[in-house]
């Protein structure tokens, strides 16, 4: 007896949702919000639901999905400003002592758990693909540029297949993609040197013991002479040992008491999830999420979310034991 043939409609439920981790990290690049890749992708799925009894299986069940999650990214995004990081607000601040102030207005980046990417292999393989310097300067790029440069760069696309979503011809592929790559090349030039995720936790471990116990010599050890300090949703960002370490001493490290680093991993890179005592009960909040890059061996940039929100989405408690 030969095996039952299942029609690619009556199982496109089962491949959406195997690969829906992939989905959300595609409309994640995207869009450079978490919350507003999980939006895209439940859209993604209405949509799918409306039209799959059209689908006709001139494509992949996946290339499908992938087309409809880019429009929908393409149709959201069209109304939205591009979402930046401190640093893409302007200059440093060259004084530890600065006024730090929350600015709800800016559209934020937002970093991407490696929890929500599912299975560690995915995880290896997207990695470099979600990094949080790629994700903001993707975000430089005009939408269309973006679409078709992740379709191609990380979803190895033909240029016929991004024509036909982007429903252009494929000169005009072509030409969006040069446009991108020149556009991001400037804005996020090659890495130094990857580290391995080893290294990365081992420096890592060292910056929660050097923060759990405040000693500012310890941190100094494990990060470069310009390193950058950045905190969402605060515009106010530093860059250098000689004022971002002041600003730690004071800011940070004479509270550290009161706050808790837990370890964790984030845009494919070395984090920590942050938990701060309650004056009231003496329980550990969550926080929200610190992300930290490594380049040549030590850190060279770290930037806070402020979003108790994400530690949960990293799969750790929102309460963590005393």
């Amino acid at each position: 007896m030969s095996a039952e043939v299942i029609s690619p409609v009556s199982g496109w439920q089962e491949e959406f949702h195997r690969l829906r981790p992939g989905l959300v990290a595609h409309c994640y690049r995207m869009t450079g919000s978490y919350q507003d890749a999980e939006d895209v992708v439940q859209e993604t799925y209405l949509r799918a639901a409306r039209a799959v009894e059209g689908f006709e299986a001139r494509s992949s069940l996946k290339t499908w999905l992938y087309r409809i999650a880019t429009n929908t990214c393409i149709t959201a995004l069209n109304h939205r400003s591009r979402r930046v990081l401190p640093a893409g607000l302007g200059a440093p601040s060259s004084d530890p002592d600065a006024h730090i102030f929350d600015d709800e207005s800016v559209p934020w980046l937002d970093p991407l758990p490696d929890a929500v990417l599912g299975d560690p292999g995915e995880v290896v393989v997207r990695r470099e693909s979600v990094r949080l310097a790629l994700v903001a300067a993707l975000q430089y790029l005009p939408v269309r540029q973006r679409a078709a440069l992740l379709l191609r760069e990380v979803l190895s696309w033909s240029a016929t297949e991004i024509a036909e979503t982007l429903d252009i011809t494929v000169p005009a592929v072509k030409s969006l993609l040069q446009r991108a790559r020149k556009r991001l090349d400037e804005q996020d030039p090659p890495q130094r040197r990857p580290a391995s995720p080893e290294l990365e936790r081992a420096l890592l471990d060292r910056y929660i013991a050097a923060f759990r116990t405040a000693d500012v010599n310890a941190i100094r050890a494990v990060i470069h002479d310009d390193f950058r300090l950045e905190a969402v949703p605060h515009p106010v960002w530093f860059r250098g040992v000689a004022v971002c370490l002041p600003f730690l001493h004071k800011r940070a490290l004479a509270s550290a008491g009161s706050i808790r680093l837990v370890p964790t991993r984030c845009n494919g890179q070395p984090a920590a999830a942050g938990y701060r005592r309650d004056a009231g009960s003496g329980a550990l909040l969550a926080e929200g999420l610190l992300v930290l890059e490594v380049v040549d061996g030590r850190f060279s940039r770290a930037v806070k979310f402020t979003d108790p929100g994400l530690v949960t989405a990293a799969g750790l408690p929102a309460v963590l034991e005393a």
